[in-house]
This record gives structure tokens, sequence and C-alpha cells, in this order.
């Protein structure tokens, strides 16, 4: 574990974490929201540090990325937990595993034999992803910085729910990101993902404005998102808040984590929310899971 690099001391030894969107106020010997950010004593610790889950080299279009280094692999990472417990979570084994008070799963693996990996199975690139890397960002800082030493580019697959003090503090290094939209209000978020909407918002457009690539996803998952008014209104959402040039990667649901009984969305589905984005301007719209 690792002290954390953002947040605030508190009277009576709690303490206020900076990292994302929940400014968790947490009591001595409890845990953020995430799971993985412990009071011990007031002062704040990221238990997950330098614990890897999962590491793998992928297509880069995975994450997905269609427009960033097309065609190459990305050396991908993640630690266990997230700030967000969405129902239909296809991660959910590591996203949740350390809530709320479990033991903190992975392999230690230092920064440095990260950046090595990536450049000995010829990855121009490094993902925080599979995870929630805000919640593993004193780790994924600590890559991200020696990958940029080594000529390496950096790339998020978040959920958006960063703090602008996290956003403030990797932007840097980070060169693209793919974020999870999952719907233009809190009807969405706070049912099914224990968030809300507009911190999301506004981190693709604070991304944006440091000239980070950004490219976002959408899934759409029946009896959620999936009605024609929703979809309309997401649309409108992604043109007004973003504009036309940002990609929009439509992705298709399948039973998951609390949601086994969901069924798949139907192609048709998806299909209407090409043509909503393309008829609103959207240049670049992908269908994914298809």
């Amino acid at each position: 574990m690792k002290e954390a690099i953002l947040y605030t001391k508190m009277a009576e030894n709690m303490v206020k974490c900076l990292v994302c969107n929940h400014y968790c106020i947490i009591k001595p010997g409890n845990r953020g929201r995430c799971g993985v950010r412990e009071n011990r004593q007031g002062t704040l610790f990221a238990l997950n540090y330098g614990l890897t889950v999962a590491a793998a080299i992928d297509p880069i279009e995975k994450k997905p990325l269609y427009h960033f280094m097309p065609n190459t692999d990305i050396y991908s990472i993640a630690t266990v937990g997230c700030n967000m417990s969405c129902s239909w979570c296809q991660n959910w084994d590591i996203s949740q595993s350390s809530k709320p008070n479990k033991l903190i799963d992975g392999i230690f693996i230092s920064p440095e034999e990260h950046v090595r990996r990536a450049i000995e199975y010829h990855c121009p690139s490094i993902a925080y992803t599979y995870s929630e890397p805000t919640i593993f960002v004193e780790y994924a800082f600590d890559i991200m910085k020696l990958a940029h030493e080594n000529g390496l580019k950096n790339v998020w697959v978040s959920n958006g729910y960063m703090s602008k003090d996290t956003i403030n503090l990797i932007v840097p290094y980070l060169d693209a990101a793919n974020i999870d939209f999952k719907g233009p209000d809190d009807e969405v978020y706070k049912s099914f993902c224990n968030a809300t909407a507009k911190p999301v918002i506004a981190a693709i457009k604070q991304l944006c404005d440091a000239k980070v690539h950004i490219e976002i996803t959408t899934l759409i998952v029946p009896g959620v998102n999936d009605r024609y008014d929703q979809l309309k209104t997401l649309v409108n959402t992604i043109v007004k808040e973003f504009g036309c040039n940002i990609p929009w990667h439509i992705s298709r649901f399948f039973p998951a984590w609390k949601m086994q009984k969901t069924p798949i969305t139907e192609l048709k589905t998806m299909e209407i929310a090409k043509d909503l984005g393309l008829q609103a301007g959207i240049k670049y719209i992908h269908l994914g899971n298809v």
C-alpha cells in the first residue's frame, strides 16, 4: 500500500478523499466507496498500490479506441476496485471484489516492470483499464511518468467520475481516454451506478480542453437506457456538450453480474441509436459487441 496523494486531513483523524467526485469523508478504520482507500489513524492509504490483478496485451480497438494509434497492441493493466457499482458490470469480479472491507487481491508488480514488459512485447502504449484507473491513480501515475520517459503513450479507460484534481494530476502524461458515458442525466447513474451524470460531463470537457484524445462509449441496456426518447436525449446531449467530432461507440449489452436475466440488446435498437447520432451530425459512430 501507499499513502494517497489526493486527500485532506480533518478533525478527529477523519479524512476527505479528493480522487473522485464522491469526495468520501472517511472515519478511521473505514474505506471509501471504492473499497481500496482506507483511513488508518488519520492517514489515507491506497491499499491496492502495486497489486496488479490483471495484465494483458490487447488490440487498442478493444478499449475501444478506433482513432488513436489504430492497428497497434496496447499493454493493459488493472487493480481491484471501482468507485461505481454498475449493475451490469462485465468485470465485477475485480471491480467489486474489495467491497466493503475485503482482502485486496493482486500480485505486486513494480511500475518499472510494467513499462519493461510493454517495451519487451512491442506495445507502444499502456492502458489503465478493466476496473477504474481513478481508484489506483497513485500506481497509474507512477507508471505513466515512466512510460512517457520511455516513449510510450498512456490511455485511460474510465467511467469519468474522477475529480478535477485527478485530471489536473494526470493530463501531462495522459494521451488518450475512452470515457463510459452511461446517460445524459441522473436517471441511469443514480438507479444503477450509485453516481451522477454532471461530473462525468464535466470530466469529458476538461479532458477535451486539455487536448487529450477522447472517445466515448455508451452501453445500451434493455430497460435501462434503450427507449427511443432516452436515445434521442442521449444523442442531443452528446452533440450539445461535446460537439460532433468525438467518436461515439455504441456497445451491446450481454447479461452480467446483477442483470443476468436482462435480455441482450436488440440489434435494431443499436441501429436506431446510430441513425439518431448520424442525423444529429456525429461524425464517427461505431457499434460494439455485435
